[in-house]
């Protein structure tokens, strides 16, 4: 069975979708088999993916709303062995019906059931808000990946989303932990940014990733060219962090496998 993680912060910009689709890329090389789940009615994962979200047939809606198999939604990125379960703005749609539905915080997770042994990691990039889509996001996951900047506001965020996460697991997902931690856009020249860090570790231990994702110009536009940052310039700053959280992840894995 394949581990879901959902990547999820309620504040936008704090890299969520460059992480989804660059760990995504950066796993896939470690010969692991991954699964992207856009959630995000912007479909800013499936463009950063190299796939055209206007000309899809089917996308996570039609699996949300009409019981579609996502095996016939699942698309293969032209770069890259992983693959994705494209959105597009269709997806704001399943926001408002969601509501109406009979156990609509679970839709996503009987969809997943019937694929998660055919990947060793799904990968769910959430929206920038608490919605029914983070809820099913949630409620599928057995851990969620927190990416934040070191930034006071960023702190502030946190509480709120580790918050949601606990009302989340004392109702619709028991089994759901903090994955972990992850620093994004990370500038050691900036002292408010190494103070939160150390704020960080020391309140979360080894729940932080000890990988630390800095600013580099690589990562910000390889979205542009749609390919992750791995396919653009394997050899810059950041696509060579995200080789490191990959590598980091596959050992947090096959520890807690043999412990």
């Amino acid at each position: 069975m394949g581990k879901v993680v959902a990547i999820a912060n309620q504040k936008g910009g704090v890299g969520k979708t460059t992480t989804c689709v660059n760990l995504a890329a950066s796993l896939a090389a470690t010969h692991r088999r991954v699964l992207i789940v856009d959630l995000d009615p912007q479909g800013n994962a499936t463009m950063g993916c190299g796939v055209d979200k206007a000309s899809l047939d089917l996308t996570a809606c039609d699996v949300l709303l009409d019981g579609v198999d996502p095996r016939e939604a699942i698309v293969a990125p032209a770069e890259g062995d992983y693959r994705l379960l494209p959105s597009n703005q269709s997806l704001t749609l399943a926001e408002v019906e969601l509501l109406q539905q009979p156990e609509r915080e679970f839709r996503l997770r009987k969809a997943l059931e019937l694929v998660s042994g055919d990947y060793d990691y799904i990968l769910i990039d959430c929206p920038p808000s608490l919605n029914m889509l983070t809820v099913n996001a949630l409620a599928a996951a057995d851990g969620v990946l927190i990416p934040m900047q070191c930034e006071y506001y960023a702190l502030e965020g946190l509480t709120a989303l580790l918050n949601t996460i606990e009302q989340i697991r004392s109702g619709a997902n028991p089994k759901l932990k903090l994955h972990g931690i992850l620093r994004t856009m990370f500038d050691p020249r900036n002292n408010l940014a190494t103070e939160v860090s150390g704020q960080l570790t020391q309140h979360f231990g080894d729940r932080v990733f000890r990988t630390v994702i800095p600013r580099n110009v690589r990562l910000a536009e390889a979205p542009s060219f749609g390919r992750p940052a791995l396919y653009h310039d394997k050899y810059s700053r950041g696509a060579l962090a995200y080789l490191a959280l990959a590598g980091e992840i596959n050992r947090r894995e096959a520890a807690a496998a043999s412990a």
